[in-house]
């Protein structure tokens, strides 16, 4: 089975937890493949660029078997990503980020984002390249395409979600499962990055995948 690692909004391939399961999985002699969801563009950054880049990748390589790993945002492409790709036979969702917009948006302030919507374009901090980078107002335009209710397809799905996540409430998460029995969430003491729990996290997706029974080819 083939495992891609999404990461998440402002982030890119060389994050945390990427590496950090790169190498747990590589013990195991799994590759973990991680796209780089910016495209060296971040400014055009949307839902359905990334959903249709991990589609694309997925058929590059023959549409095999795969577990979709995906934090914050990368959870929610992750998500739908498996609605639309019957090859996805399981999701692992860290801290994803449903409801981001409802979340996101009263944060930056209505004055800010009719100031966004109006020029087009806004700065956003990008912590992968560390320093703000212009964002589109595209993104939140297209993300409104995407409600979660339509997220109906039953793979399994493990959620690990912080309680003192203050980016994403665990509720969203809580929300989420709450109508569909094939998902279930592990709430972890921790905040919306998770970096701090990361053997916890190994613990109980590598259980959830059924890593934890393989031999590792590196000792540990």
């Amino acid at each position: 089975m083939a495992v891609i690692y999404l990461h998440g909004f402002g982030s890119g391939p060389q994050s945390a937890k990427a590496a950090f399961f790169r190498q747990r999985l590589q013990r195991l002699g799994i590759p973990l493949e991680v796209p780089d969801l910016n495209q060296g563009n971040f400014t055009q950054l949307t839902l359905s660029r990334q959903i249709r880049q991990v589609s694309e990748q997925l058929a590059a390589m023959g549409h095999p078997p795969v577990t979709l790993i995906g934090s914050s945002l990368g959870g929610v492409v992750a998500a739908w990503v498996a609605e639309q790709q019957s090859c996805v036979e399981r999701l692992v969702l860290l801290a994803p980020a449903f409801g981001f917009l409802q979340h996101w948006l009263p944060r930056l302030g209505a004055e800010a984002v009719e100031a966004w919507q109006r020029s087009g374009q806004m700065l956003v901090f990008h912590h992968q390249e560390g320093r703000p980078l212009p964002l589109a107002y595209s993104f939140v335009t297209d993300a409104q395409r995407y409600p979660e209710e339509a997220l109906r397809r039953p793979v399994p799905t493990l959620i690990v979600h912080g309680t003192r996540d203050e980016v994403i409430p665990i509720q969203a998460s809580r929300n989420y499962v709450a109508h569909r029995p094939w998902a279930q969430l592990v709430a972890v003491e921790s905040d919306h990055a998770l970096t701090d729990v990361l053997e916890t996290l190994w613990e109980v997706v590598s259980r959830f995948c059924g890593w934890s029974q393989l031999p590792s080819e590196t000792p540990s």
